[in-house]
């Protein structure tokens, strides 16, 4: 899905919203344990209840692959079933990965041709090498972390690079992350990871970067504002995709849960719809 399409979704379904799939098969309800494949069937009522109020979904790899190979065979049907009955959904697998060329090159090929999903998040500190492999797919994105929602966040992304030149004396590491990664990428094939978390940083991030997309999450569970993460971060384009994972997918234990998931992303639709329509979009 290229940037053009994206857009044309939020505002066709007034929303941003990526519902992230984190399935942790200690807490999906009792009665799914006894389904053939537990983390497909909650995945497909979650998204079968959330589909009309969200335009992205986020399947956390490491949810998966904590349950060995039927994990990754719920994965995969997890995106088959996307492709094939929601296709205007964009799906960002996240991985987190990152490596030596080589190995880059390997991460990119699985996600972007076995799997096929629109986008993958990918860890920037291994520098330019580790990152353009996966910058060669055309309509396929890169997401960079940037500045994380984590509490250790602020270990080293908030610590003052080393200067390089007049660009960048002042900056701080996640600053320095975003200014040089444009370099390998534009604003038509990499977002960048922005917690909600950071509130008014958002301000210094659009500095940086006025029109890349930036995903945001920890909205919800985290604290994370939507209202802040509007305020700041805002663009005409939209420019922002807000997870939620926990405090939709995991809104009720009960038999009720997927009713509960439609509830809790009918009411961050509905908060979005207001704020698109109050900037003007």
């Amino acid at each position: 899905m290229n940037r053009k399409e994206l857009i044309e979704q939020i505002k066709q379904k007034r929303s941003f919203l990526c519902v992230g799939l984190d399935t942790d098969l200690q807490k999906v309800p009792r009665h799914l344990l006894a389904e053939e494949a537990p983390i497909f069937a909650f995945n497909k009522a979650i998204i079968d209840a959330t589909a009309p109020y969200c335009v992205c979904y986020k399947p956390n790899l490491a949810f998966y692959e904590a349950a060995g190979v039927k994990g990754i065979v719920a994965f995969e049907k997890t995106v088959e079933y996307l492709k094939d009955n929601y296709p205007q959904h964009f799906i960002i697998a996240d991985a987190k990965r990152g490596d030596i060329g080589n190995t880059s090159k390997m991460y990119a090929r699985t996600f972007y041709v076995e799997y096929d999903v629109d986008a993958l998040t990918v860890a920037p500190y291994m520098g330019e090498d580790s990152v353009t492999p996966f910058l060669e797919y055309e309509g396929k994105w890169v997401v960079l972390l940037a500045l994380t929602s984590n509490k250790g966040s602020h270990d080293f992304q908030l610590t003052p690079a080393a200067a390089n030149g007049a660009d960048g004396v002042g900056e701080r590491l996640f600053e320095k992350v975003m200014r040089v990664s444009q370099q390998w990428g534009n604003e038509d094939n990499m977002m960048y990871v922005v917690g909600a978390t950071q509130g008014k940083m958002f301000q210094d991030i659009r500095r940086v970067a006025p029109r890349h997309f930036l995903l945001v999450p920890g909205v919800g569970a985290q604290g994370g504002s939507l209202e802040e993460v509007c305020q700041y971060g805002l663009t005409s384009d939209c420019g922002l995709l807000v997870n939620s994972s926990r405090g939709i997918i995991y809104a009720s234990s009960g038999d009720d849960f997927a009713e509960a998931a439609q509830r809790a992303s009918q009411e961050l639709q509905t908060q979005m719809a207001s704020i698109l329509s109050a900037a003007g979009l």
